[in-house]
């Protein structure tokens, strides 16, 4: 049987956290900030965690 191997995309984009939650950054912080509102990026700069089911995929594909 093979090796089960870890999806980088996700990994670089995932963590888990001590309780096993799945953290994430938020998008749309990169370019073009010029044309959102001081409020929007405020609310983007903090992190974030994936919600219900979508959670347990994410820990399925940055298994190690």
């Amino acid at each position: 049987m093979g090796k089960v191997k870890t999806h980088k995309a996700s990994s670089k984009r995932f963590k888990v956290t001590g309780t096993g939650k799945v953290k994430l950054s938020h998008c749309h912080r990169r370019h073009k900030t010029g044309n959102k509102s001081g409020n929007k990026l405020r609310q983007l700069r903090g992190s974030a965690y994936v919600q219900g089911a979508m959670a347990a995929n994410v820990k399925a594909l940055i298994q190690k």
